[in-house]
């Protein structure tokens, strides 16, 4: 039985909770997919909590999903797009934050281009802070819900072997996911370039593989990554297309392998490159599944901390 409340005032990172905490999450996200798939989707846990979510880089699913974790919760929700306010004016992040403070708002939900922007805020301000990406740093909400979708495919992720393949170096997916999921006891694999792979990675206790079809034949779960054109400031790798011929899933690859793997990305997907549409869109494939926990993991991250305010 997981424990009745987090260790935690703030969720900045995966490496700023335990298991209990992470246990704990999924139960709660449990009892939460129950009600998003009802007729009436709203419970009013959080009807008096005012939450601003508060972007300084561009995000789609992340937002969406927060808003609409939110919006469930019955919470009151103030959203905020740094690149078209007053930060592009040259105003700070404690101006910025101490400014949407003064509006009394009890949480803040906060990507930033920084890493250890959260850790920053959380010292600053008495709200709580839930990282929705920090730089290359952390994405913990992410790492929940992939290793949450892990679970509910598989029933347990203790003894899963999940291999992450692609651009580990700019990742902050990957960061989050390794330590997610060496907390509840898989196995994690990196596959990449080795331009792509951090230098120091075995530290954390991860293999190393560089060749694709020996990573999938090893692998129960392969989370195939984004390559992040936006984060690489010099070629990494000779061209797409030489990456999508050494490093992309398709489904020829897929049908090939001695086993049925699942396969998982965090999205947004180029198809093409690091998937094909078919496997994307295969009965292997649960990203569909992952978006749909996104809304009920972080349902419960912000329930949790809420009611420890």
């Amino acid at each position: 039985m997981a424990a009745e409340k987090l260790s935690t005032r703030h969720l900045l990172g995966i490496k700023d909770i335990n298991r209990n905490d992470i246990e704990l999450i999924f139960e709660t996200a449990d009892n939460f997919k129950e009600v998003i798939n009802r007729p009436i989707k709203k419970v009013p846990s959080l009807r008096d909590i005012t939450i601003a979510n508060i972007f300084f880089e561009n995000s789609t699913r992340t937002k969406l999903s927060f808003e609409l974790a939110e919006k469930r919760l019955s919470a009151d929700v103030v959203n905020f797009a740094a690149s078209s306010s007053s930060v592009s004016k040259g105003e700070t992040l404690i101006d910025t934050v101490n400014n949407i403070l003064s509006m009394k708002v009890d949480m803040v939900v906060m990507r930033h281009p920084y890493a250890g922007a959260g850790q920053f805020l959380s010292r600053h301000v008495k709200a709580q802070i839930v990282n929705a990406g920090d730089g290359a740093h952390e994405h913990p909400t992410q790492a929940l819900l992939d290793a949450f979708s892990i679970r509910q495919k598989l029933g347990d992720v203790a003894g899963k072997k999940v291999v992450i393949v692609g651009d580990i170096l700019h990742s902050r997916v990957a960061i989050s996911n390794i330590l997610c999921l060496q907390r509840l006891g898989a196995e994690v694999m990196v596959c990449g370039p080795t331009t792509l792979i951090p230098k120091h990675i075995h530290q954390l206790g991860v293999k190393v593989e560089h060749n694709l079809i020996k990573a999938l034949n090893w692998c129960d779960v392969a989370n195939m990554l984004r390559i992040q054109l936006e984060r690489q400031d010099i070629k990494y790798f000779p061209s797409l297309r030489e990456y999508a011929m050494m490093y992309g899933l398709n489904k020829q690859i897929l049908d090939n392998l001695d086993k049925e793997i699942i396969v998982m990305h965090p999205g947004p997907i180029n198809r093409g490159v690091e998937i094909t549409s078919d496997v994307a869109d295969s009965k292997q494939s649960i990203i569909l599944e992952q978006v749909e926990n996104g809304v009920a993991v972080r349902m419960a991250v912000l329930y949790l901390l809420a009611s420890q305010g």
